[in-house]
């Protein structure tokens, strides 16, 4: 007698997640050396030396056993302290998590927030992995969209308040944007706050990019409005501000009270961040200022040399972004992103982020990450030239 064995299938919230529209893009370049990538949110220069030297005396000091789950006390008192003089509030170190990656501090936040059968409105265009996290938290998605008028994007709040039903548990907001560049005002995060706390919701805001905007040192952050308690979950990573795109290491801010909630949801999701880089992480916090200074003047003039261009395009219509560090720009007769950066990459060997990975929002746009050298950015341009330059579709 013959067994079927039927094929192993995982449980729907996983088996249909969809591979984001970015590592579609990733995928179909990689391996190609010929190939200028501006597909990803990271630039061209590696971290600073002053930070790999501090992971290698940690490793010839014997530090590669576990830690605690939420960081070494070191590594929580350098956040506390660079928290409170970057926003001008007092962050006490029991209210920091330490986490494998940004990622992860959304994945412990939204496990906090959100569970079967419960809603979560997301705020975009925005970075893709959030949705997925919702959808395998068991949780669904309810998309509120930012606007764009002939000033750049812009937050309509009343839009925003009227997605939420009996069933949401949480917000989630990205500011400075990614992709849009984006920044909130204090004054529409008070208001938030105030919408929130009404209905007992929970904020959960991505301020990855806090350091990378133009037209002051910081961005606004909701920690700066809220009070300590308030059910506000804070996503942060060295990623962005010190060049560590490839080390995974973020942090969460949340109530003291749920210091320990946070501990376990770590110990079960990746146990503990490596020591060493935790020394790594502590020196750039201590020493790196200067890095973030350096990184937001080249991002200015990437900004700059990018939307010069994009400006003599006629095809394309673009805004200069407040902060972060991308591109999101709009092109006659795209009505498919994703099927437009596989031609662009094929054609022109330049790899960009197609819009549609940013939700429903974002299908006709093209995302360009502006943190590289300029020599990189012009020569990725030029390259763009002969197919979005011109008055018609270049094929």
């Amino acid at each position: 007698m013959t067994v079927t064995i039927p094929a192993p299938v995982p449980r729907p919230q996983i088996n249909d997640l969809e591979e984001t529209g970015i590592m579609k893009i990733f995928l179909h370049g990689v391996g190609r050396k010929d190939v200028i990538p501006f597909w990803a949110g990271e630039g061209d220069v590696a971290t600073p030396d002053f930070i790999c030297d501090a992971v290698n005396r940690s490793l010839a000091a014997g530090e590669t056993m576990y830690s605690h789950s939420r960081g070494i006390p070191e590594m929580r008192e350098a956040l506390a302290a660079y928290m409170t003089r970057t926003f001008g509030v007092p962050v006490g170190e029991e209210r920091i998590s330490l986490t494998t990656s940004g990622m992860v501090a959304i994945v412990v936040a939204v496990q906090m927030a959100a569970g079967p059968g419960d809603e979560v409105v997301v705020l975009g265009p925005v970075w893709p992995n959030i949705y997925s996290v919702v959808e395998v938290a068991g949780a669904s998605v309810r998309h509120a969209g930012l606007t764009q008028d002939a000033d750049g994007w812009r937050l309509d709040l009343d839009h925003l308040f009227a997605q939420v039903t009996a069933r949401t548990t949480a917000i989630f907001v990205n500011s400075p944007g990614n992709p849009t560049g984006w920044v909130i005002t204090p004054e529409q995060q008070r208001r938030l706050l105030a919408f929130a706390r009404e209905r007992g919701i929970w904020l959960i805001v991505d301020e990855v990019y806090h350091n990378l905007v133009f037209d002051r040192d910081v961005a606004p952050s909701f920690l700066q409005v809220a009070d300590p308690e308030d059910r506000l979950l804070v996503v942060n990573s060295f990623s962005k501000s010190w060049l560590m795109t490839g080390w995974r290491l973020g942090w969460l801010t949340h109530p003291a009270s749920l210091a320990d909630v946070s501990t376990k949801l770590i110990q079960v999701i990746t146990s503990c961040c490596p020591v060493f880089l935790q020394r790594g992480a502590i020196a750039a916090l201590e020493q790196g200022d200067p890095v973030i200074a350096d990184l937001r003047a080249r991002c200015r003039q990437g900004r700059d040399i990018v939307m010069d261009r994009l400006a003599s395009w006629p095809r394309v219509r673009a805004h200069a972004p407040a902060g972060a560090f991308y591109a999101f720009f709009e092109v006659d007769g795209v009505t498919d992103s994703l099927a437009t950066c596989r031609e662009i990459l094929d054609r022109c060997q330049v790899g960009l982020a197609p819009g549609i990975a940013f939700g429903p929002q974002g299908e006709g746009y093209l995302r360009l990450c502006f943190a590289s050298r300029p020599e990189t950015l012009r020569a990725g341009l030029d390259r763009l030239e002969g197919y979005l330059g011109g008055g018609s579709r270049q094929l």
